[in-house]
């Protein structure tokens, strides 16, 4: 543990240096305006894996953006580690909320604010500078392979095919992902669990041109009106979703099970404090923990329609849109819960207007044994790092292909993340605590050692 705390002080203002210039990227692969800058992400990634000392280093193309490739192999009789990231981050609006630009990386409160920082380029980072402490210390206990693909936020559509394609390369005895986060550095902890995800935008038809909301309102369905009043109906006075067949594959923890999970520190007061709101919100009947990790969800993400810019304009839309996600649990299929809510939305719509539905992208609910020799060495290692055990927690995000490998390359995942709740994910002013960030380079080759010790 000094030797590697040592190579960390000595390094340390590099680590931060590179971590910052990988940031500085606009890699939104939503957008197609920055193509140019996502590609030079990637290209920034594969030097990064060769530097610290990675083989067979690749661009590999898809349909969509590159997967970056490495490897070091040194003893084909050990186990092998498959990390997994992603240099893709989600766009920056709305960019007048932010208190410093996104893509220009900035310390404040021993805190890295910028697009990113948490989300997953500081966290797939920390993997390749424990790689690189590893090799350059001679301690690199396992064999260790990279895939950090550059489509995660817009849904992994090309990642199943790579994988499947290159299923014999990407051989491995567990995947190691680091994309999730702790409940805090004072209470270290190791997700066992994700939800899945099933995507959709709606779009509600009304007149076929805007119309003069004197003129016509009051005669002329108004669809920002009616599709308010669709996605309203979609709970009910219990927060619970109204879509019939969308529980149906549920199950319920036990007792047991609810006491586990609810063991977990959370202090409501410091919750609703952090997020300025006088009360939490959600499904009667559930704790907090239970809403965010183990019962399924529906979502608006976005919505639009008529006239938002400056001033007044008196105007009845033609047509409104919303974007809606479901987060699930296991025993729930991304592609069935897309098709009843896509049935269930239609059929709840007024005749006066045209509704369309179109699924964007999905993934499935997994979760992750806590009795694997993988599992085993991500505890060894907390407790070695933070000198107290890891505690088991469920996490309400998603990471679609965590499912993928285990049906195709036959493996389990340990989701070892760094991050915390509060680090503003996909919104305005996210970050990742600079502490996290070197605790995280600390840890992981605790992981490794203790990995090959215990898979022998």
């Amino acid at each position: 543990m000094q030797e590697i705390k040592n190579y960390v002080e000595t390094h340390k203002q590099r680590f931060l240096d590179e971590l910052f210039e990988l940031l500085r990227f606009p890699s939104v692969s939503a957008d197609p305006k920055y193509k140019g800058d996502v590609l030079k992400t990637a290209d920034y990634v594969a030097q990064k894996l060769k530097d610290a000392g990675a083989d067979n280093v690749e661009i590999c193309p898809t349909a969509g953006y590159p997967i970056v490739y490495g490897e070091k192999i040194i003893d084909a009789s050990l186990p092998t580690v498959l990390i997994y990231g992603h240099y893709d981050v989600q766009p920056a609006d709305p960019l007048e909320l932010w208190h410093t630009p996104p893509f220009e990386p900035t310390v404040r409160d021993g805190k890295i604010y910028a697009r990113g920082a948490c989300d997953d380029k500081g966290q797939f980072y920390m993997h390749v500078k424990a790689f690189e402490l590893m090799m350059e210390t001679n301690t690199l206990a396992c064999n260790v392979k990279f895939m950090i693909e550059g489509e995660e936020e817009v849904g992994s559509a090309n990642l199943g095919i790579f994988v499947k394609d290159n299923a014999e390369r990407l051989k491995a005895d567990v995947v190691l992902i680091s994309d999730t986060s702790m409940i805090s550095m004072d209470h270290p902890s190791i997700e066992t669990g994700l939800r899945g995800l099933a995507y959709m935008e709606v779009e509600v038809v009304g007149p076929n041109r805007d119309l003069h909301s004197g003129v016509y309102g009051g005669a002329v369905a108004n669809p920002a009106t009616i599709l308010c009043k669709m996605i309203a109906s979609l709970h009910d006075e219990n927060n619970h979703i109204t879509i019939p067949a969308f529980y149906d594959k549920v199950l319920e923890l036990t007792d047991e099970e609810k006491k586990a999970l609810n063991s977990a520190p959370y202090d409501e007061e410091e919750y609703k404090k952090d997020l300025d709101i006088e009360e939490v919100w959600g499904e009667k009947g559930y704790s907090t923990l239970e809403r965010t990790g183990t019962r399924p969800t529906l979502e608006v993400n976005g919505i639009w329609s008529g006239y938002i810019g400056e001033g007044a304009k008196t105007v009845l839309p033609s047509k409104a849109n919303a974007k809606i996600s479901m987060r699930l649990v296991p025993h729930q299929s991304s592609e069935e819960i897309a098709e009843i809510f896509t049935k269930h939305f239609e059929s709840i719509a007024p005749k006066n207007v045209k509704v369309k539905v179109t699924p964007h992208h999905g993934g499935e609910p997994v979760v992750t044994p806590t009795d694997s020799v993988a599992y085993q060495a991500a505890e060894k290692a907390i407790e070695d790092s933070f000198g107290k055990k890891a505690i088991p927690t469920r996490g309400g995000g998603s990471i679609p292909i965590v499912a993928l490998f285990e049906d195709v390359l036959g493996i389990k995942s340990v989701l070892f993340g760094f991050g915390l709740d509060s680090d503003a994910l996909h919104s305005p002013n996210e970050k990742y605590d600079i502490y996290n960030y070197y605790k995280g380079i600390e840890t992981l080759p605790l992981f490794h050692k203790y990995f090959a010790e215990l898979s022998k």
